[in-house]
């Protein structure tokens, strides 16, 4: 690894600041880990050292500096992929640590932002995660970086052997500036079992018009805010690109016209109290049937828990 591969590592992607729009998720941030505590999570101390001596020791990394927040905060999410994997009866838990363990971190280092990881509550067989670029350029860019990788090319085997589709993809772009991923922590480290883990509400609005941004006007309007008053906590909002796909290598999902709204709960409890209040809430009822006649469909909701790697949990 030469030293600008380090230094392309020991560059901060994320600036933590809390959002102005309180409904929208807000993580206690641990403190953005440094160039060093970055390589150290990836490489381990021992193996860093190593790195150091064969490129010249820290001199080596001077280049490396804090990007201005305004910079670091838009490396996520301008472009989203929402990927659920069905993977062969039996071997999600294996798949599980395979990811959390091998794949996570080096996607991260590629760029990209790995924001979560996710087994599906509701299809035991149903991997689900999210990753975040800046934008369509470097979407194609740091997939090549990964996919054309060494370690992907030595893993690849292990990793399909559990997959039995993984088209099920959908290309997403911010619904508004401010209902876009950010302020994503950092991902905890493997040995650490004291974080808590809530359960991440994924719902799915299936639009008539072919303009997706306008039924999230119309949600924003009517119906987000009595959905937090009722107990959910909005973390993003996001409709489908119409983007060509510039990595044709990874399907997508095309043609389709989605809302989708990100929002968090304590856990699975808090969720069933939630939709019982929303069952209760007139006004909610009356603004529901007003918006379900702008659906094709009923919206399909994943109910997802964070591996323990995830950074969104």
């Amino acid at each position: 690894m030469s030293a600008h591969d380090l230094t392309r590592l020991l560059i901060p992607k994320k600036v933590y600041r809390k959002p102005e729009d309180r409904s929208v998720l807000t993580i206690k941030a641990q403190a953005p880990m440094t160039g060093f505590s970055r390589l150290q999570a990836i490489f381990g101390t021992t193996a860093l050292a190593g790195l150091f001596s064969l490129c010249g020791g820290f001199s080596a990394l001077a280049p490396a500096a804090e990007l201005p927040a305004t910079q670091a905060d838009a490396a996520c999410c301008n472009v989203l992929e929402l990927r659920q994997y069905t993977l062969r009866p039996g071997t999600r838990e294996p798949f599980v640590e395979l990811f959390d363990t091998v794949f996570a971190d080096p996607l991260d280092a590629t760029g990209m932002t790995v924001i979560g990881q996710f087994r599906d509550l509701d299809r035991p067989d149903r991997f689900v995660w999210i990753r975040g670029f800046q934008d369509m350029p470097a979407r194609a860019t740091e997939l090549a970086a990964f996919y054309q990788g060494d370690l992907w090319h030595a893993r690849r085997a292990e990793a399909n052997a559990s997959i039995d589709d993984s088209d099920n993809v959908l290309l997403l772009e911010p619904a508004s500036p401010a209902l876009r991923f950010s302020n994503i922590p950092p991902r905890p480290a493997a040995a650490d079992t004291s974080v808590r883990a809530g359960l991440v509400v994924v719902t799915l609005y299936y639009t008539k018009t072919d303009n997706p941004r306008a039924f999230g006007t119309l949600f924003d309007r009517s119906l987000r805010h009595r959905a937090e008053a009722d107990g959910a906590r909005t973390v993003a909002a996001y409709i489908a690109s119409k983007q060509e796909n510039n990595y044709p290598k990874l399907a997508v999902r095309v043609g389709e016209h989605i809302f989708v709204w990100f929002a968090m709960f304590a856990n699975a409890d808090a969720y069933a109290s939630y939709q019982a209040k929303l069952t209760a809430d007139k006004t909610w009822a009356a603004n529901w049937s007003l918006a379900r006649e702008k659906l094709t469909r009923d919206p399909e909701v994943l109910r997802l828990t964070p591996t323990p790697r995830s950074r969104l949990r």
